[in-house]
């Protein structure tokens, strides 16, 4: 199953939960390659057929994107596979996969993904940004694509490559977005795993002027004073950045179910426009960072 990492701080959590709690290569122990894999029989594990995995976790991450002030967000998850559908979280919404993976080599992802994006829609801490007022909700809705290639460095671990390309159907922003990510996998032992994500978001000159242009007919705080009026260039890239999952079965064994905790630490990077606006470079911070845990249960 194709690994898809989120591609924004908070909700990049949802997508790493369920790569870790949806990996049946961890069933071979790599502290036996010594002697030799052990030989899985697959249809004796729970990622056999159809399964669902269901998870919660709690993130602290930038209030919006370019922010210097933290929030808390519980994130639910749901991910798994029905009827040959993979079902996958992503930032803010979910991903569904229509091409089964083959049993061995090289994996393929289509399908489509969508997400709810509330970035300055909610928990503006910075008092001149909030003057600026709360933006609308988007919803983002377009085609997905990806490819995975198994035994990069060792027979157990996986190099993933996806994208998603969504406009926003809602009228929000109006815009497209584009969000490239490739992610390393591998199992450190039986029961624990590593996983290394690095992702893009590109956006075009509609989402640009939405999320990072400064108005002064759009402030209405009185008693501050207002930020420089700011106008992006264009399109382009928001933001780039890398996360970091460690993951562990309670159990011991991920192929039989059950419940596995999580850990998951990022760092991004706003670029562009993203950079430039005051909502960054006066009220905020071009530095971003993430921190989660969380627990599944697969069954």
């Amino acid at each position: 199953m194709q690994i898809k990492p989120n591609t924004t701080t908070t909700a990049a959590f949802a997508a790493i939960i369920a790569a870790f709690m949806a990996q049946p290569a961890l069933a071979q122990d790599i502290g036996e390659a010594e002697v030799g894999p052990p030989v899985i029989d697959m249809d004796d594990t729970v990622f056999s057929g159809d399964f669902i995995s269901i998870g919660a976790g709690v993130a602290i991450s930038p209030s919006y994107t370019g922010s210097d002030d933290y929030v808390f967000n519980v994130l639910p998850i749901v991910q798994g596979s029905l009827g040959g559908v993979d079902i996958n979280p992503r930032a803010g919404g979910i991903t569904l996969d229509f091409i089964p993976d083959a049993a061995e080599g090289v994996a393929f992802d289509l399908g489509v993904a969508a997400r709810l994006r509330s970035d300055r829609a909610q928990q503006i801490k910075d008092e001149v940004v909030k003057n600026y007022g709360e933006l609308d909700r988007a919803i983002e809705v377009g085609p997905s694509a990806g490819v995975k290639f198994p035994q990069v460095l060792n027979p157990y671990d996986s190099l993933s490559i996806s994208t998603a390309v969504m406009w926003d159907v809602k009228g929000a922003h109006d815009g497209m977005v584009v969000s490239p990510s490739i992610t390393y996998f591998t199992p450190l032992s039986r029961a624990m795993i590593a996983s290394l994500s690095v992702s893009a978001e590109w956006a075009n000159e509609d989402f640009q002027d939405y999320y990072f242009g400064v108005d002064d007919a759009d402030y209405i705080g009185p008693g501050i004073a207002p930020l420089a009026e700011f106008e992006p260039d264009g399109g382009g890239f928001t933001k780039a950045g890398v996360n970091l999952l460690l993951g562990y079965d309670l159990d011991g064994d991920v192929t039989n179910g059950g419940f596995g905790i999580i850990v998951v630490g990022g760092y991004s990077r706003v670029l562009g426009d993203a950079a430039k606006t005051p909502f960054t470079t006066v009220r905020g911070s071009k530095d971003q960072f993430l921190g989660a845990v969380g627990v599944g249960y697969t069954f």
